[in-house]
């Protein structure tokens, strides 16, 4: 994926495997999830930033394409890029590769929005955010 920054890699172990041997979806996200915070550590928006200033950021769109399977012992990275920003969201894209073929395993596109945790309300990003936002996106 082109203009991507790597926010994830790991292994699939068998508890990972369903019935049917391979990965369960529910671990795609989670590894989908865990590339997320990686990139959101890129932009400013730390767990510590979000808790000592009341804010979050909640997942309001998400699209996942399966690709190939992945199984026990697959090493799995995740590249990430933003794809746009607005005054309180960010959409952005991963994409999940088996590390030895080079597949892509699974993409999945994302649409977070900036929310004050006290109101439950979509509230604009920080400044300092949407400039790192945006710098990324000119890259």
């Amino acid at each position: 994926m082109e203009n991507s920054d790597l926010t994830y890699k790991g292994a699939v172990y068998p508890w990972h495997c369903d019935h049917m041997g391979h990965m369960n979806v529910m671990w795609y996200v989670g590894k989908f999830d865990e590339a997320t915070w990686a990139f959101f550590s890129g932009l400013s928006l730390t767990p510590a930033f979000l808790r000592d200033a009341g804010r979050g950021m909640a997942a309001v769109e998400q699209q996942i394409t399966y690709k190939r399977e992945a199984f026990a012992g697959d090493v799995l990275e995740i590249r990430s890029r933003l794809l746009e920003v607005k005054s309180k969201s960010l959409r952005f894209a991963h994409e999940m590769r088996d590390v030895a073929s080079g597949e892509i395993a699974a993409t999945t596109e994302i649409v977070g929005v900036h929310t004050d945790t006290k109101a439950r309300k979509a509230v604009a990003l920080p400044d300092e955010v949407r400039a790192l936002a945006v710098g990324m996106l000119r890259a």
